[in-house]
């Protein structure tokens, strides 16, 4: 790959990324693509094979993804990507749904058309990332878009909380792929986000809010969850809650 000067969407002259940075968007693809999944150990050795580069910068790419909380130092195993628990993803996934259902009770109607738009941006972009079959920048769009349904509200601070879960939701969102793999292809996951940024634009915040408790949570719960270690009391009553209705 040649390291010359680059232009940016605007027709800027920009900096060519460093080998480092291509490490580090390259394994942040493979984790959130569900090819590297959580708890996955990072052999130093196998990496600089895979992506062709040297120790120096996939070691600043590791410490990159650290800082970003994708992965995590083991004292025995090195480096690993981060462990999702039975009881992670019990508080993620209902932090989450707390967020996007005070967005949705506060931001639907949608009164900004400004902000309709940048839904139907984000659409378009998560299904240009299903055409082209990358499922790492999948998996961003689609956290994108759902981070564009929480910004019609135009609160920033929900706004804000919902970014800061940012990396740990792609995090299930790519174990929610993995368990829909089969099942569903890139462009019909996309088409049931169609079919719910359809409902927003209805403006019924009541028929939204049950577009989302139906969304795709019952599969990766079924199917992956039960995987997973770490359950705790609060973890499994909200499991057999949740398995019940």
């Amino acid at each position: 790959m040649t390291m010359s000067s680059v232009q940016d969407e605007d027709g800027r002259i920009v900096a060519p990324p460093s080998m480092a940075d291509l490490a580090t968007r390259a394994l942040r693809a493979m984790i959130l693509s569900g090819e590297l999944p959580p708890g996955t150990r990072l052999v130093e050795a196998k990496l600089t094979e895979r992506l062709g580069v040297s120790r120096p910068p996939l070691r600043e790419a590791l410490q990159v993804l650290a800082f970003e909380g994708l992965v995590v130092p083991h004292p025995r195993r090195g480096v690993i990507v981060r462990p999702l628990t039975r009881h992670d993803v019990y508080e993620i996934v209902t932090l989450r749904e707390e967020l996007e259902a005070f967005a949705v009770r506060i931001g639907i109607p949608v009164r900004s058309p400004e902000r309709l738009q940048a839904c139907r941006d984000a659409l378009a972009a998560f299904e240009q990332a299903s055409r082209d079959g990358d499922e790492g920048v999948f998996t961003q769009r689609k956290y994108d878009f759902h981070q564009s349904i929480v910004a019609l509200a135009g609160h920033e601070r929900v706004t804000e909380a919902y970014r800061a879960l940012s990396l740990q939701m792609q995090l299930c969102m790519a174990l929610n792929r993995s368990a829909r793999r089969d099942g569903e292809s890139l462009m019909q996951n996309v088409e049931r986000h169609r079919e719910l940024l359809t409902i927003i634009e209805g403006g019924d915040p009541e028929a939204v809010l049950r577009a989302l408790a139906d969304h795709g949570h019952g599969s990766f719960l079924d199917a992956v969850v039960d995987q997973l270690d770490g359950g705790t009391p609060d973890s499994e009553r909200w499991l057999e809650e949740r398995r019940s209705r």
